[in-house]
């Protein structure tokens, strides 16, 4: 009698153990899909946003070509930095919102993402 327990209870166990596993992998692949496409629309949103902040900062249309000798090497780099630092802002802010309707849907955070609180635990 008390192996008939035992025996459930460990079936028991590995029954759950099992579905943890496929639960975690379903998020896991849920959370990459949703990490993806929140990286394409940031890729896309990225060029429209640096041509608004060009325009807002200078007035002009954005430069077409950075290689072109008409064109001074300081509103070249300017440009650069602008865009660069617009492409990484768009791309943070559309990817912590992905993160964020994670944890509000989900109530955890994103699988294999680590809570800051036991980083700084240590």
């Amino acid at each position: 009698m008390a192996r008939k327990r035992a025996k459930k209870k460990a079936d028991a166990a590995t029954t759950s153990v099992a579905e943890a596993k496929i639960s975690k992998n379903r998020g896991r692949g849920a959370w990459r899909a949703l990490d993806a496409g929140s990286g394409l629309l940031a890729a896309s949103l990225a060029p429209r946003v640096s041509n608004l902040a060009w325009r807002a900062a200078t007035g002009r249309k954005p430069p077409r070509n950075t290689r072109n000798p008409e064109l001074s090497t300081t509103e070249a780099v300017a440009w650069a930095a602008v865009g660069g630092a617009t492409v990484q802002v768009v791309r943070t802010l559309v990817r912590r919102s992905a993160a964020n309707y994670w944890v509000r849907s989900t109530g955890g955070l994103p699988p294999g993402m680590k809570s800051l609180k036991d980083a700084t635990d240590r």
